[in-house]
């Protein structure tokens, strides 16, 4: 067995500097990505001298926060933010629209072509103005349909509201007539003898086809410079 020797100071220095020589000449380990650090490598040695196989694993993918999906849409005839419509329409159902003013309120689809053709048509054949007007999208629309009993959101039929009561379809459509100069009171009277039920009828078809048929505007009529004074929004 040989024997052992304690090392001098001159041998351990020597050592020292080719233990650094070594370590700086070692080529530097590439940076790696983000991607690659959080890729895991195992290598599995199989049995009987099988080749080793190497696992890739990746971590799940990174959840994204749920968040909700915005229209740019608008409302037509209403600046109100859809989340402001329900308080908007509780503080217009207060409003007396009939407080100042008791002549009855036209409700019509401010975006059909039909119904702002028949707006014009009562215009001139109701000079004395003795109805107003608003369009169903606008929120005394909104508002007066709901106190006359109807969904706020229910553009399907004309509504004649007056103070006390309110009319749809087919007699809101005679009952303006007889608000207008002669002759139309008087065929209007003659047209209530036919039963409600085929007038109906008729009006829902026409109601039901109106864009189809007489096409659809862009944009609502909420108001009317000239006629400043009939319609309210």
């Amino acid at each position: 067995m040989a024997a052992s020797r304690a090392l001098t100071l001159s041998e351990c220095a020597s050592i020292r500097i080719q233990a650094t020589s070594a370590f700086r000449s070692t080529p530097a380990q590439p940076r790696t990505t983000p991607v690659l650090r959080a890729l895991s490598l195992r290598t599995l040695k199989g049995s009987s001298g099988q080749q080793p196989r190497i696992i890739i694993s990746t971590p799940p993918p990174r959840q994204e926060p749920n968040r909700r999906r915005t229209s740019g849409r608008r409302t037509i005839c209403s600046s109100t933010r859809d989340g402001d419509v329900a308080s908007q329409t509780s503080q217009d159902e207060k409003i007396d629209y009939f407080k100042n003013d008791s002549r009855p309120v036209i409700l019509f689809d401010g975006v059909c072509n039909l119904c702002n053709g028949g707006v014009n048509f009562v215009l001139d054949w109701d000079p004395q103005s003795r109805v107003r007007f608003a369009a169903l999208q606008s929120s005394a629309g909104r508002a007066l349909l709901q106190q006359a009993g109807r969904a706020p959101d229910d553009i399907s039929s004309i509504v004649l509201v007056g103070k006390h009561k309110a009319w749809i379809k087919s007699e809101a459509v005679l009952r303006i007539g007889e608000y207008l100069q002669l002759p139309f009171p008087a065929m209007a009277q003659l047209a209530m003898f036919f039963p409600l039920i085929i007038r109906d009828q008729v009006y829902d078809q026409v109601a039901a086809n109106r864009y189809n048929f007489f096409g659809k505007s862009n944009s609502c009529r909420v108001s009317d410079p000239t006629f400043a004074d009939r319609f309210i929004e």
